[in-house]
């Protein structure tokens, strides 16, 4: 039996702190929860010898920019526009021309219009969902690659617990860990939500908590558009006379699990629990992390062209994250689905809430940062995706999930939607794909959302059928999809 010896914590001003769990996965979480060490090496051996290795566009990327955009954008609204329909179809905004030639985006994008030469827009992606239309099932497909089985008659999944598929970070800083002193995974500036459903596929689930992201969730409601300046990092920084006692302390702990635990000394012979220890101090000690999020050393300039709202600020953050070597960084849309006011979810007001709310952040937030990585360099080894968990119906006004809709809103659509995607020798000025006449469907080249995670995985070097086994030891891929590879250039 695995044993802690003594209560260390008492040598603190925390008296009555003893051993914790969170110290264990400091240390040793990474050999302890999830997967064995041995199994970890050899999932990362079978993905470097894959047989994919050879194809366009793998292991293009060194990070990877999530921007989720939760509550399902109208894609005809913003990046899809169609002319010659119904006006129950037709956008209420006008079309201006992009950067693309023959290429359209609605008025709500003029910014985007004029730098969409460096990103490909996807115009096919699709999915037939199982069951309800629901956020929370569709999140999970996306940051998952898998669907589940629990649903509830209103359409929600159970809270998060131990025995989810991992969110696609996790995978990735487990498969491409580290080597250097900077937070593998970032999650900001919310977590995924649905009503009282919070984080389900945004943490690493039977993997273990020690492939969990770092969340940055600043204080404050989703409307406060200010929360950005008032980051707290505390857990990055130790008070200057507690730093020996608490070296002091966790090199207890990881002497104690060496002479405990033979069998994982002799698993990690050549990658030893020291790195482990060493990573997480070092971590801590370089200030390398806490640099990255002080936003206030940005000129007022730049953080006026990225918009000073918490979308805005949030892309600029995770620019300097990824600047800083963070591996995944997942930006969240900072306001719920089901909620108005900013939310992407229009059942009701499509109109005037996208002109006037989430429109515009997005437009200039997004747009900030795509020249922002473009002019340092940091685009040809980034991966941007952006993307909700599906579109908006084409006609307005109808129910197709269950919910009520007004004649100027519009309901949830897997069928047929518009994701966005750049850097890391992606195509620059593409489209690919192509809806049909009224958006409801794609004419070409469809792309389901699992295709996409895959996609993933082989630009940052994982083959999407690596091998993983879940809380019962059975083997599971990442994914079961193909990459899109005619996305790379």
């Amino acid at each position: 039996m695995f044993r802690i010896p003594g209560a260390l914590g008492k040598d603190l001003c925390d008296k009555d702190l003893g051993m914790t769990r969170r110290d264990i996965l400091r240390i040793g979480g990474a050999s302890m929860m999830g997967l064995t060490l041995n199994n970890m090496f050899r999932a990362q051996a079978a993905s470097v010898n894959s047989a994919a290795a050879g194809r366009v566009g793998w292991g293009k990327a060194k990070h990877v920019l999530m921007i989720y955009l939760q509550g399902g954008p109208s894609h005809l609204d913003l990046w899809d526009p169609k002319e010659n329909v119904p006006d129950k179809v037709r956008s209420a905004f006008k079309t201006i021309p992009t950067k693309i030639p023959g290429h359209h985006f609605t008025e709500i994008l003029p910014q985007l219009a004029k730098v969409n030469d460096k990103f490909t827009t996807i115009n096919s992606m699709s999915y037939t969902p199982n069951g309800l239309f629901n956020h929370t099932a569709a999140i999970y497909q996306i940051m998952t690659g898998y669907t589940t089985d629990k649903v509830s008659p209103s359409g929600q999944l159970e809270p998060p617990n131990a025995k989810d598929f991992p969110n696609f970070g996790s995978n990735i800083i487990r498969l491409k860990p580290m080597d250097e002193p900077m937070l593998p995974f970032v999650m900001l500036p919310r977590p995924l939500q649905e009503s009282n459903v919070v984080g389900k596929g945004g943490t690493a689930g039977f993997l273990g908590k020690a492939y969990d992201p770092y969340t940055l969730y600043p204080d404050g409601d989703d409307l406060d558009m200010g929360k950005m300046d008032r980051i707290k990092i505390e857990d990055l920084q130790l008070r200057p006379d507690l730093f020996s006692v608490r070296l002091q302390r966790r090199a207890k702990l990881r002497d104690a699990i060496n002479d405990q635990m033979p069998a994982i000394e002799e698993a990690v012979k050549d990658l030893s629990l020291d790195s482990y220890y060493n990573q997480a101090l070092n971590l801590i000690a370089s200030g390398r992390a806490r640099d990255a999020f002080a936003l206030d050393r940005e000129s007022p300039k730049l953080r006026d062209r990225y918009g000073r709202n918490t979308f805005g600020q949030s892309c600029m953050l995770a620019r300097r994250l990824i600047e800083s070597g963070t591996r995944v960084v997942e930006l969240i849309w900072p306001k719920v689905a089901n909620s108005d006011n900013h939310s992407w979810d229009h059942h009701v007001g499509l109109t005037q809430r996208m002109k006037s709310q989430s429109g515009p952040m997005l437009d200039q937030g997004l747009s900030a940062l795509f020249e922002d990585l473009d002019a340092s360099g940091l685009l040809d080894e980034t991966l941007v995706v952006a993307l909700g968990e599906f579109g908006r119906s084409p006609e307005k006004g109808v129910s197709t999930s269950g919910n009520g809709n007004s004649a100027d809103g519009r309901d949830h659509w897997p069928y047929c939607y518009t994701a966005i995607i750049g850097g890391a020798g992606i195509k620059r000025g593409y489209v690919h794909g192509k809806s049909d006449k009224t958006g409801s469907s794609p004419a070409e080249d469809p792309v389901h959302p699992t295709e996409l995670l895959a996609t993933i995985y082989h630009a940052v070097g994982i083959d999407p059928e690596t091998i993983v086994y879940n809380h019962l030891n059975q083997p599971r891929e990442l994914v079961k999809a193909k990459p899109v590879t005619k996305l790379f250039a």
